[in-house]
């Protein structure tokens, strides 16, 4: 013990020795000329300290799920909570992000939308856009992130050009195999602690893109006090395992364990039912959403539910339904099972079908243009007014709904036409429409001159007047379109609304639109046929010529083609059909504009030039 102690006493002297020779000048206790062993060693312990990504602190648990998990959930349709981000704040999120294996459309992972403080959908409600996870060489035709302006109009809140990824694809088709590098466990920041920076960062350890925007982000609060962003997630054709947060969301965080059923939701329950069915397969697309402990949901399917009705399904009646659930968040079984009720009707079977009282409207009108060559045009059948009786199987005969039926389309050539009216269950019958050609009106609107000729003007702020398409009748326009060149949308703008402004729908001049009646018209242009590239389509539209028509097809539709000849002598088409929940009575068309300017009647072919070209 004794020879112990006098060696701990020297290695103790020695090792001061050597501490105190590195106050010495030019001196180091691992100099260059240490053992290379040693040296190496000293270099591995330092680098692996320093792995290139932040070290998380802070993080809360926060597990929930966002979007369905069989990949079916549309843009849009699915959302994560609300994170507010306060200015000199960041935020960080861990979720795992899954892609579907089976679809490698290139958009299909998730965005992270960035707000103003205000509940989406609110009045207040502002975005400063979206940022994808993909990203694409070609950002004109394959957008990867969108903004809203600023509202000097060659601004935006978010600009692309900041926006970088070590993975860049380039789909074809709208596929891209690069796709499925983006799913797994990806960390998410959204850093507003610079002063001169404002950055978003998606990571899952292969693939990084960022947005480094090299000042901070602004604010659109309408109360200047609160300087919070709200931050979203939105998944498309995927979804979202959401696990931690450094900020607690508006709701409040969701804890891991697992959690019983508390209430539930039917979803799809039939209205009517034919008499003899079986019950499992009536209830086939019933599913539920189930509220758990914390707040959380889930949409079950019917599979996972069990389902009973008083009475039998053998008797015509009204009945009961019955479902239970008895499974917790995480599958195992809840000590108290859940029971939602719901009310249907087993009908007798339908054995025939005739229309007792004809549609409303059974003149239908339309024109072709050269813009439809090679489309098929067809015109909806309109139901408006019209009945049809039943005759079942047993009981006595009723009025079916005109929902519950479908009707086959009617060509759009002149003369008369059977439409065809089917059942739910495949019984038959047919009514007679007559199909005439519109007549066509050359109108000029007011103004004739639309924003400002250098094509300043912003979005949605200057309109020509409201001109009322009759029934059966063409407006048929002429104008020359000038435009900035920002963007695709950056041209002219057709409204087709009521007279109190309710929008049937709007649509661009880049095969785009949006509105109640949107959804049903077939969009078709040729931009992409004539043109290699849609940079090359809008490097031709300053000073493009167009023919555009509307058509008041007096069934509930209206139809918008447009003949357009580019500054390069190239002729494209573009075409709006079948656009609905129009009322041919009132049926108005105006032309607003986005960083254009639109000239109608004999304009001047001269080129206009943007502020882009003013040096």
């Amino acid at each position: 013990m004794k020879h112990l102690n006098k060696l701990a006493s020297v290695f103790c002297v020695a090792a001061m020795a050597l501490t105190a020779m590195t106050g010495c000048e030019g001196s180091d206790l691992f100099s260059v000329n240490s053992p290379d062993w040693l040296s190496e060693k000293i270099d591995s312990i330092e680098k692996s300290k320093n792995t290139g990504e932040e070290v998380l602190v802070g993080m809360n648990e926060d597990v929930y799920t966002i979007g369905s998990t069989d990949f079916s959930s549309g843009f849009w349709t699915a959302f994560s909570k609300y994170y507010q981000v306060d200015d000199n704040q960041k935020w960080n999120a861990v979720f795992n992000l899954n892609i579907n294996p089976n679809d490698n459309t290139y958009y299909k992972n998730f965005g992270v939308c960035i707000t103003n403080d205000a509940d989406r959908g609110s009045t207040d409600y502002k975005e400063y856009g979206v940022i994808r996870f993909d990203c694409t060489g070609d950002s004109t035709s394959f957008n990867s992130q969108w903004s809203t302006k600023t509202g000097d109009n060659f601004n935006y809140y978010l600009p692309f050009k900041f926006s970088e990824s070590n993975q860049i694809m380039s789909p074809v088709d709208n596929k891209d195999a690069g796709l499925q590098k983006l799913g797994g466990k990806v960390t998410l920041t959204v850093d507003r602690s610079k002063v001169d920076t404002f950055l978003v960062k998606i990571t899952n350890g292969t693939v990084t893109k960022t947005y480094t925007q090299p000042y901070k982000i602004g604010n659109l609060n309408a109360d200047a006090s609160d300087t919070k962003i709200r931050c979203f997630l939105v998944p498309e054709g995927s979804y979202i395992d959401f696990l931690q947060s450094n900020i607690e969301p508006i709701g409040g965080y969701t804890s891991a364990k697992d959690k019983a059923p508390v209430s539930m939701v039917l979803n799809n329950v039939p209205e009517e039912v034919d008499k003899g069915t079986k019950l499992e397969d009536a209830m086939a697309g019933v599913s539920a959403t189930v509220t758990y402990e914390e707040g959380v949901t889930k949409v079950i399917p019917a599979d996972q539910l069990y389902f009973s009705a008083i009475n039998d399904m053998n008797e015509v009646g009204e009945k009961t339904l019955t479902v239970i659930y008895n499974k917790t968040f995480k599958g195992e079984n809840a000590s108290t099972p859940i029971v939602a009720y719901g009310k249907f009707k087993v009908v007798s079977g339908i054995k025939s079908i005739k229309v007792t009282q004809a549609p409303t409207r059974t003149t239908y009108y339309y024109y072709n243009s050269a813009a439809l060559d090679g489309v098929d045009h067809t015109l909806a059948f309109d139901p408006t007014g019209m009945v049809v009786t039943a005759t079942y199987t047993e009981g006595e005969p009723s009025v079916v709904d005109n929902s519950k039926l479908t009707f086959s389309k009617v060509p759009a050539t002149p003369g008369k036409h059977e439409v065809t009216i089917t059942t739910e269950n495949g019984r038959k019958t047919t009514v007679e429409v007559n199909v005439a050609e519109s007549s066509v009106k050359a109108v000029t609107p007011s103004p004739a001159s639309l924003g400002a000729e250098d094509c300043s003007t912003a979005w949605w702020s200057v309109f020509t007047e409201n001109m009322k398409v009759p029934a059966g009748e063409t407006y048929e326009f002429n104008f020359t379109n000038y435009s900035s060149l920002a963007g695709n949308w950056n041209n002219y703008v057709v409204i087709l609304r009521k007279a109190d402004a309710a929008e049937y729908a709007v649509v661009r001049s880049d095969n785009y639109g949006w509105g109640a009646g949107y959804a049903a018209c077939t969009p078709v242009g040729t931009q992409l046929v004539a043109y290699s590239d849609w940079a090359s389509w809008l490097a031709a539209m300053n000073g493009a010529k167009v023919k555009l028509y509307v058509t008041n097809c007096n069934n509930g539709t209206a139809d918008i083609q447009a003949i357009v000849t580019g500054t390069d002598g190239t002729v494209t088409n573009q075409s709006y059909l079948g656009i609905n929940t129009v009322d041919p009575s009132d049926l108005n068309v105006a032309f607003t504009v986005d960083a254009s300017h639109l000239k109608f009647g004999a304009s001047s072919a001269r080129k206009h030039y943007t502020r882009a070209h003013r040096r």
